[in-house]
């Protein structure tokens, strides 16, 4: 794990991800979690607009991505998760998905901060209330190669919030972004949130049964209908 001080530049993780999807593809490895932190960087995913990069990225690197969705944004403060795991045949990409977002859903609601998804929108979501307007505070993009996933998920913690200013996160622009820290009031390290969502991604991820968490009412992205951003190939 790369975090802090040691926090982990996103091309080399890239290339530690595809190092591992290859072992996992290959049968030598079994199903890998990676958590870490970045230093600050955007990345495009495969549908980012030319007009949604930073025009001002404020040093942070921007680097095009092989995984759906559009433009977001890592740094300091977030927690990232990149399962590089053997889908079973009995777990569609769409429930994956919907099993990283509960875990992050699961997570906050430990931290006492409700969440849920919004259908049309991936992720995890605060709903719009008297602090403000309808917010994400985990982000999800993935691709699956060979029936192997890479790329994965990001809880805000602590993140400074001004890195989102710079850009119109995953191009929606009628919604904030939050964190942990922001709306408990209090500093949520990192490293306080991370056996907490290991915890639930273990879970999610031995493929049981669970109990989803209950939607928001549906906000498809402006001139789309509601689907799940994945790079299948």
């Amino acid at each position: 794990m790369g975090l802090g001080d040691e926090a982990v530049d996103y091309l080399d993780a890239w290339e530690l991800q595809r190092r591992v999807h290859q072992q996992v593809v290959d049968g030598a490895r079994p199903d890998t979690v990676l958590l870490l932190e970045h230093p600050p960087t955007y990345t495009a995913g495969k549908r980012t607009e030319p007009h949604e990069r930073p025009a001002d990225a404020g040093g942070a690197p921007v680097i095009d991505v092989d995984r759906g969705g559009k433009i977001t944004f890592h740094g300091p403060g977030q927690l990232v998760a990149y399962p590089i795991v053997r889908l079973p045949g009995h777990v569609l990409v769409v429930d994956f998905v919907r099993r990283l977002e509960e875990a992050m859903i699961a997570t906050c609601r430990d931290f006492g901060v409700t969440t849920a998804r919004v259908p049309g929108r991936s992720g995890a979501w605060l709903a719009a209330d008297d602090r403000g307007p309808e917010r994400k505070i985990g982000a999800i993009g993935l691709r699956v190669s060979r029936g192997v996933t890479m790329h994965g998920i990001a809880l805000n913690c602590d993140v400074s919030l001004s890195w989102y200013d710079r850009f119109v996160p995953c191009g929606i622009a009628d919604a904030g972004v939050t964190t942990l820290s922001e709306e408990l009031g209090r500093d949520v390290p990192v490293t306080e949130v991370l056996p907490v969502l290991q915890r639930h991604l273990a879970a999610v991820l031995a493929w049981e049964p669970y109990v989803a968490t209950p939607d928001y009412d549906a906000r498809p992205e402006p001139g789309r209908a509601p689907r799940v951003e994945v790079l299948s190939l």
